[in-house]
């Protein structure tokens, strides 16, 4: 499967955090993904930019804090996460970039 300009608008950028890092040694990888992306987008994406096989995809929506500044409430943005688990054998190293 050959990767399209679509495909680099699901996958926004890998999240490399202390719970990704745990994640990923029982072979899953996390990513920020478009708000609006669903799951089998998601796959699709990964398996075309990656070449892995995808075993599962879960994803979770992280409401965006108000904060204020200068004085003015503000609203930070909402993120979508998705934990992406691989098959067997297939790895991702997201620190190389694509």
């Amino acid at each position: 499967m050959t990767a399209k300009a679509q495909h680099y608008d699901v996958i926004r950028k890998p999240i490399i955090t202390e719970k990704a890092t745990l994640a990923s040694e029982n072979g899953a990888v996390v990513f920020e993904v478009a708000i609006d992306s669903n799951k089998p987008q998601i796959k699709e994406a990964v398996e075309a930019l990656f070449g892995v096989k995808v075993k599962a995809v879960n994803t979770t929506i992280t409401k965006g804090k108000t904060k204020r500044f200068r004085g003015t409430p503000g609203k930070r943005k909402d993120v979508k996460k998705a934990y992406v688990t691989l098959e067997e054998g297939n790895t991702i190293d997201v620190s190389t970039g694509l």
